[in-house]
């Protein structure tokens, strides 16, 4: 099963600084049918004006992933972290007993991330962050994990939970496969370009919410960038 949730029939916030869009529930959007897609609890798709971001604000047991697809996001946190990742690199911070962060847009123009919200596994471990590059052209025509729960995944930042988010960068015309185990969860949104996954077609920035499928064979109809997310229940 794949349904297909278009960009336009997304939720969202227009707040001047930040443009949010929502693929689940989240803020003043509310939706019952779409809060979560098994561990899969937020996907953000954040326009941040230069110059703003979001203040110093507080989180808990929540593995919150951060992929930047233009610009560059400045992270600042109660740890004493602070780190500058720009566009095609990750960023994953696990919020475990409690951690306050700040992210700004620093640069001259605008950012655009997108924003991934995981269960962990286990709540209340110490607070960690962590970011990493990945150059797109790592990822040409194959899924490479960009965060990952799972210790064979050694080149990916670490997860508190059995989920992996992956990237992909696909040529017009090029096709790639990915193998989503029985009862697991997936979630694909392309960053760039259109694509056609099991002979679904997506835009730009839709979602395609997938259970029951063995096997995703993503064809890209022009030049993409793709994020998927493979979870729990």
């Amino acid at each position: 099963m794949i349904e297909r949730r278009p960009f336009d029939s997304l939720g969202g916030a227009d707040h001047g600084w930040l443009n949010a869009k929502h693929h689940f529930s989240f803020a003043s959007y509310g939706d019952a049918k779409r809060m979560g897609w098994g561990a899969l609890r937020v996907w953000n798709d954040d326009t941040i004006a230069s110059q703003t971001g979001f203040p110093p604000h507080q989180h808990a047991d929540m593995e919150i992933i951060t992929y930047v697809r233009e610009g560059a996001i400045t992270h600042r946190d109660s740890l004493g972290n602070e780190g500058r990742t720009e566009a095609g690199d990750v960023q994953v911070m696990s919020a475990g007993s409690g951690i306050t962060h700040a992210e700004y847009n620093l640069e001259p123009g605008t950012t655009r991330i997108f924003q991934i919200w995981i269960l962990p596994d286990t709540r209340g471990q110490a607070p960690t962050w962590g970011a990493k590059p990945f150059p797109t052209g790592e990822r040409s025509g194959r899924f490479v994990p960009l965060a990952s729960g799972f210790k064979e995944d050694s080149e990916a930042l670490p997860l508190r939970t059995r989920a992996r988010v992956l990237g992909a960068t696909l040529k017009a015309g090029e096709t790639t496969q990915y193998t989503l185990d029985e009862g697991r969860y997936g979630y694909l949104v392309p960053a760039k370009g259109r694509v056609e996954i099991n002979g679904v077609r997506l835009d730009a920035r839709d979602g395609a919410a997938i259970r029951d499928e063995s096997l995703l064979r993503v064809t890209a109809l022009e030049d993409a960038e793709l994020v998927l997310v493979d979870t729990e229940q």
